[in-house]
């Protein structure tokens, strides 16, 4: 069992914790004074130096980003694509991949709205059929309907681990079990998970992986990263690339370059990606199983306390559950909620039917208020949002 976390000092270098009861964890966390130091650092050197210069001068921590991210995932350096987003490196993932009339996707009910639209577009462009796997009596995705749906016309399975809607995990580790022996690409949408949950893409068997910075991880907005395994690389081929990319090698020719950073562009922010680096390091530096810890007991005690209030519904589902806890309130629209919580010092998010139709729609949800917990929340941040609702003290 991982040691506790020190709640105090975690609180301490995360300066948000002065002025707000942060719960949208999310959408994005608070930053930790490190990853501010790294980035204004940067800045700072860019000021100072130029740009270009500055980028040369960074150059051993620009290259540690992709060793600590490696060590985060299970992968190596050379499998990982630093990029602006969680989706833009899924999009590259997926516009990568060739799709012909016939070729079938299989996703999950917990799939967000941009990865949906990109579905529905290469449907609309290609003929590729779009399908999607039932739920168990959990709420998680099927594993059973799974195996019966996968076979030689399947060209992708992709599916979202941890959904934007709720504190469902999904069995991604059985997901790829499946798609391995099937030999079907599998693309997992590890935005939610990372940072708050070990994802080690050895042991899940994913071939491509795409995850933010902002959220679980503590880093900077605009930073994501995109992993795909050796074992898919040569078969993708970016939809589009740069110099970076790729090598202009006489007048008509030009040759990819053979590692994950064919995924990336030359122009990038260095000062966030560096950021980034450092919000990986420090992740690294609690402990993602000591985290998981801690984040997974507070989402069980908030879901305790919001299940006693008159009027409250906790809408998560799934036989694992995380650190985001989504509810509503009879009568009040969750855009309401999340006002009320709002003006109470709290912030949370909502989560909407258009962000997550295959889902929220079958359960005629419209919206669903989300809370989301990390380690340096407390007991009292919990208290703080059910007595906004309107509850006695514990």
């Amino acid at each position: 069992m991982p040691a506790p976390l020190d709640v105090a000092r975690a609180r301490q270098e995360t300066p948000g914790c002065a002025h707000v009861v942060h719960l949208n964890n999310a959408g994005a966390a608070l930053a930790p004074t490190p990853v501010l130091d790294a980035v204004i650092g940067h800045l700072r050197l860019e000021a100072r130096l130029g740009g270009y210069e500055a980028a040369v001068a960074a150059a051993a921590k620009v290259d540690a980003v992709y060793e600590s991210i490696a060590r985060l995932i299970g992968c190596r350096p050379h499998e990982v694509a630093v990029v602006e987003s969680a989706t833009r490196a899924w999009d590259m993932a997926f516009y990568a991949l060739r799709f012909r009339p016939g070729d079938r996707i299989l996703t999950s009910r917990a799939e967000y709205a941009s990865n949906v639209i990109a579905f529905l577009q290469a449907a609309r462009r290609t003929g590729v059929r779009v399908e999607v796997i039932d739920d168990d009596e959990h709420g998680q995705l099927s594993v059973k309907d799974l195996e019966r749906r996968l076979d030689e016309h399947v060209r992708l399975v992709a599916v979202t681990h941890v959904p934007t809607q709720s504190g469902l995990v999904n069995p991604a580790a059985e997901v790829g079990r499946l798609t391995r022996a099937a030999g079907v690409p599998f693309l997992l949408d590890a935005c939610q998970s990372v940072g708050q949950l070990p994802v080690d893409v050895r042991e899940i068997g994913c071939d491509m992986l795409s995850a933010t910075g902002r959220k679980f991880l503590r880093g900077p907005r605009g930073t994501g990263f995109l992993y795909v395994s050796d074992r898919l690389i040569e078969q993708l081929e970016p939809p589009f690339l740069d110099l970076h990319a790729a090598t202009w090698t006489d007048a008509r020719t030009y040759e990819v370059r053979p590692d994950a950073r064919r995924f990336e562009a030359w122009e990038t922010n260095y000062a966030a990606k560096i950021g980034l680096g450092t919000a990986v390091d420090y992740a690294l530096g609690w402990g993602i199983e000591a985290i998981e810890e801690r984040v997974t007991a507070l989402a069980a005690r908030l879901r305790q306390r919001l299940a006693q209030l008159p009027g409250v519904t906790v809408q998560d589902r799934g036989r694992r559950l995380c650190g985001i806890v989504t509810f509503t309130v009879d009568g009040v629209p969750a855009a309401d909620v999340r006002h009320r919580l709002s003006e109470s010092g709290v912030n949370t998010s909502v989560s909407a039917l258009t962000s997550a139709r295959y889902d929220l729609g079958p359960r005629n949800l419209p919206a669903v208020v989300r809370a989301s917990v990390h380690y340096y929340n407390t007991e009292e941040d919990i208290e703080a949002l059910t007595a906004a609702l309107g509850a006695p003290p514990a």
